[in-house]
């Protein structure tokens, strides 16, 4: 696939999607956007990939929104009516969060392998990821307090419920500081730590392969699961996975696997 800001392979099943403006940071303009969403999209749709990672390209995973495109806005906002610009702020401010959005409602897991800088709008990336690794000289920073705004695309909603801890994400989300690898793991905003960039991209790769071996029908249920349970009570999400595997279950998968296990064979299923 070829796209102007990101670049996106797939090889044994694992689509890599690489943030690829490395000259600016990786700083995430209007084209950005709309090519995350446009990826994403590509593997949702592609049988053949089975789980994906996203990665930056360069020095810095990405430092977030590019202050060029948010200076740019107001003329394509602009009506001479005053309700008329604000629906259209509102209107593109819902757009950047579907773009994000759509890593969240991938069917398939994504995993962020994070170096360098993670801020601002890179925080909203990766909170809509499935797991989240990072090396040694990562840091993060919902840094859009300290441009005078509140984080609008996603951080302040999904990361109360991916750290358990409101008391850390409000002092994050106020103050702006930078939080270190170390810290990172500590209040779960990653899994783990690797001590290089390139440690990170094996060991990324290798938990991808991993996932991408086991029934691909069953790691997308898995997902749609998981995120219907985290937005739902427990009651709700046990009738929905009662729903979803009177429909799935009796899979070809289920009786690859079984009779893989009997026969002490790797399972082979189709995508």
């Amino acid at each position: 696939m070829n796209f102007d800001t990101v670049s996106v392979t797939l090889d044994q099943h694992i689509a890599t999607v690489r943030l690829n403006r490395p000259e600016k940071a990786n700083a995430m303009n209007l084209a950005m956007w709309h090519d995350i969403r446009k990826a994403f999209t590509w593997v949702d749709e592609t049988a053949e990939a089975r789980v994906a990672i996203i990665e930056g390209e360069g020095k810095h995973f990405t430092s977030g929104i590019d202050l060029q495109m948010m200076m740019g806005l107001l003329p394509s906002i602009k009506n001479d009516c005053d309700g008329r610009t604000r629906e259209n702020l509102r209107r593109l401010i819902l757009d950047l969060q579907d773009t994000l959005t759509s890593i969240d409602r991938c069917r398939k897991p994504v995993l962020a392998a994070i170096h360098g800088a993670c801020v601002g709008g890179g925080m909203d990336l990766i909170s809509c990821t499935d797991m989240r690794y990072c090396s040694a000289d990562a840091y993060f920073s919902i840094k859009e307090i300290d441009i005078g705004m509140t984080a609008d695309v996603g951080t302040l909603q999904r990361l109360p419920k991916l750290l358990g801890n409101q008391g850390i994400v409000r002092e994050l989300a106020y103050t702006g500081r930078k939080v270190d690898a170390t810290e990172a793991r500590e209040i779960g905003l990653v899994n783990k730590v690797y001590d290089s960039r390139e440690a990170l991209q094996a060991g990324v790769r290798e938990l991808a392969a991993n996932i991408a071996s086991k029934s691909p029908l069953s790691i997308r249920g898995t997902k749609e699961m998981l995120n219907y349970s985290r937005d739902h009570s427990v009651a709700d999400g046990l009738n929905y996975i009662a729903t979803w595997n009177a429909a799935m279950l009796m899979s070809n998968d289920l009786t690859a696997a079984m009779m893989a296990g009997m026969s002490k064979q790797t399972p082979e299923f189709k995508d």
